[in-house]
């Protein structure tokens, strides 16, 4: 039975990740060939790191991830602090509420921040879309996973450290930054390396959201599947998917490191 089970999870996960084996394979292919490798080149990374338009988005879409993984880890962190310290049907309110856009569908998201931001352009027309609805678009549907991430981590701490702290006569907002930030810290990084993780890989969302003068990195690249096929779609795909496996593999690394801990204590 374990050798059937092994096979089976091979299988799986053959099936998953051939085709961006064959990508990452075909990016390195010496000429403009889908199905004939003729030998390993960085000619289309070359030619993929000369090309200002994608340059430009690949700076749009790091901008906005770093920005927006900051920004809504500091509002998702105390948002997760409030609902913590409510109770009952308000929190459990709260938890719901918080939950909808990580269930809800992209495309429902995307279009209805579009909706939104149509009508306050249309009674404020000095306003446009742009980089700033980009943002607000990726910061809002960040947040609720930064919340996810951090809720656990100010549910497994120990209160009563923070309430000494007061009655030994340090101000709250001291007490917080001293006391349970560091206790929930790893529950932030995680949170902040998720935002931007999903802000870098979101293409929806921004897709609805940008305008017509800018563009994501993953916006590009469906814009370029629409023109005759360059290999420098797969390398552009190729270090889209290492930008992404990283920070996956050090959240992943991060959760069996804590998990360890909490045995141990």
């Amino acid at each position: 039975m374990k050798t059937i089970e092994k096979i089976y999870t091979f299988l799986i996960f053959a099936f998953l990740y051939a085709p961006i084996a064959v990508m990452i394979i075909y990016s390195f292919n010496g000429v403009k060939s889908r199905s004939v490798f003729s030998g390993f080149s960085l000619q289309w990374y070359q030619e993929l790191f000369s090309d200002s338009v994608i340059m430009k988005s690949l700076y749009i879409s790091l901008l906005t991830a770093v920005l927006a993984a900051v920004i809504s880890t500091v509002i998702g962190t105390l948002a997760a602090v409030g609902i913590n310290a409510s109770k009952g049907l308000r929190k459990r309110v709260y938890l719901a509420v918080n939950n909808i856009p990580v269930v809800n569908p992209d495309i429902v998201s995307a279009i209805s921040l579009m909706i939104l931001f149509v009508f306050v352009i249309s009674k404020i027309n000095s306003l446009e879309m742009g980089f700033g609805t980009l943002l607000i678009s990726h910061i809002t549907f960040c947040i609720p996973y930064v919340i996810l991430e951090v809720m656990p981590k100010i549910k497994g701490m120990d209160s009563n450290i923070y309430n000494a702290a007061l009655d030994l006569g340090c101000p709250p907002a001291k007490a917080f930054i001293k006391v349970v930030l560091p206790q929930i810290k790893p529950g932030i990084i995680t949170g902040m390396i998720m935002a931007f993780t999903l802000s870098l890989d979101d293409f929806i969302i921004s897709y609805f959201n940008s305008g017509s003068s800018i563009q994501t990195l993953p916006v590009t690249i469906y814009s370029m599947t629409k023109k005759p096929y360059s290999p420098k779609i797969n390398a552009l795909s190729t270090l889209l998917f290492v930008a992404v496996m990283i920070p996956l593999i050090i959240i992943n690394v991060r959760r069996k490191d804590d998990s360890k801990k909490g045995a141990k204590a």
